[in-house]
């Protein structure tokens, strides 16, 4: 970071670090949408390629690395011989490694980076672009000669399980890219069937406990059960024996009642739920000060939770790209309050009242053969609504769009830890930087939680 001697960042940092950039927000939607088309599969190849992308490359500027890899990798499997999603994507992975506290999870994303930009040799692009991601691959390949230890590093060479249903169970994890390991975001690779992410090393006050410690490995723990709940309520195909003898109607809307259904739901609201989890636990950790009832992950980031009082001081310009992508992941959260109703999600208010419906009122889900309204226009058969009866109580939705929510919020989930995570751990960086003298810090172990304890 470009800096003065008093270690404010200079004015042309402080412009590329600005959080709010209602262009940005305002691309971010429309490329949305644009997917969202039912047309979209109609487009050109190449046209499905660069919405992909772009949205990719804007995620990853804002701080969404995360998930810009995903857009990424869409693109590529439209077009495998697209150069400009390969390049982007691996100069995405060069910037995730340096977030990155492990140096051995930071050679395989380098390795990871380099093969991609590689990629792009046997493509065709702009003159700009083909120097540029060269560039980008020699220094990644300058850096990873100097790494004695890139060669060994096996990535298949790891078990998945000692059963075969825990192996299907993190396989499936490994392809939905939902473990707590970043190493699940280069691929599907065995090493990463683990969840071996956590909250990073804290400064914590002497007469202090590791309380962020025990607050993030919570999250965790529900982050990794609602996992759990949901691949198994979407792998069921047969009925519980805690389902047999409840008398239940047929309201003739070809309604779903199923212990399994009901994970699917407690896996929905334990996902929704991380999000003002995680604004709780930076609200204490950054020492906003907020009181506790008022902390909401869609408002917190600003003066008195109002969008219009602007961003807080703690916020503006903060060179913490994680934490920025936390602000800007907020920014998909619908809530019915003045400033904050629009979204860059195309659908943040379908996802927010399904929450709402799930918590408070009624959630019908629905089989295939339902020919009714879903309460979102897309997936509705409006035609065929007559030949079902209306639940004007209830907020319908077909069974696979609400599994195919749900997942999504889990993959949402996993982000928002990974970005808490190494936003602390840029937090923790920027104190060492900014503080003149830190006084005396005495390092203190803390001993694993074993899993035969997890009874």
């Amino acid at each position: 970071m470009a800096r003065t001697e008093n270690g404010h960042l200079e004015d042309a940092e402080k412009q590329a670090w600005e959080w709010e950039q209602e262009e940005t927000e305002k691309q971010i939607f429309h490329l949305r949408s644009a997917l969202r088309e039912t047309d979209f599969q109609a487009l050109p190849q190449l046209g499905q390629c660069n919405v992909l992308t772009n949205l990719a490359n804007l995620y990853d500027t804002v701080g969404r690395f995360v998930e810009a890899i995903e857009y990424w990798e869409r693109a590529i499997a439209i077009d495998s011989s697209f150069g400009m999603a390969y390049g982007n994507k691996g100069i995405g992975l060069v910037h995730y490694a340096y977030l990155l506290y492990d140096p051995g999870h930071r050679v395989m994303f380098l390795q990871s980076a380099l093969s991609d930009l590689k990629a792009t040799d046997s493509t065709d692009l702009h003159p700009g672009a083909r120097e540029s991601f060269r560039r980008k691959k020699d220094q990644v390949e300058t850096i990873l000669s100097s790494i004695s230890s890139q060669h060994d590093i096996d990535v298949d060479d790891h078990p998945l399980g000692d059963s075969t249903q825990e192996t299907q169970y993190r396989q499936w994890c490994l392809e939905n890219r939902l473990f707590l390991n970043p190493l699940n975001d280069i691929g599907p690779y065995p090493i990463a069937a683990r969840d071996i992410f956590s909250a990073p090393d804290i400064v914590y006050g002497l007469e202090e406990s590791p309380y962020y410690h025990g607050y993030f490995d919570q999250m965790k723990q529900e982050f990794v059960s609602a996992r759990y709940l949901y691949f198994e309520g979407v792998t069921t195909s047969s009925s519980h024996f805690s389902d047999k003898g409840v008398l239940l109607y047929n309201t003739l809307d070809y309604p779903v009642y199923s212990l399994s259904l009901e994970k699917v739901k407690a896996a929905y609201r334990i996902a929704y739920s991380l999000f003002d989890k995680a604004a709780y636990f930076l609200n204490a950790y950054l020492r906003l000060s907020i009181p506790e009832r008022q902390v909401s992950f869609r408002t917190f980031w600003y003066n008195k939770r109002r969008r219009k009082e602007g961003l807080r001081s703690e916020f503006k310009c903060r060179p913490n790209l994680p934490l920025r992508g936390l602000f800007w992941l907020g920014k998909d959260l619908f809530e019915d309050k003045l400033g904050f109703k629009d979204s860059t999600a195309p659908d943040a208010q379908h996802l927010a009242a399904i929450r709402n419906h799930l918590e408070h009122k009624y959630l019908k889900i629905h089989d295939d053969m339902w020919r009714g309204d879903s309460g979102d226009n897309q997936a509705a058969d409006k035609a065929n609504a007559l030949l079902s009866l209306k639940d004007v109580l209830a907020f319908s939705l077909y069974r696979k769009d609400f599994h195919n929510k749900t997942l999504r919020l889990l993959k949402t989930a996993r982000a928002v830890l990974i970005y808490l995570s190494l936003a602390i751990h840029r937090e923790e960086d920027l104190k060492h930087r900014e503080q003149d003298s830190e006084g005396l810090v005495v390092s203190q172990f803390l001993d694993t939680w074993e899993d035969e304890w997890k009874t």
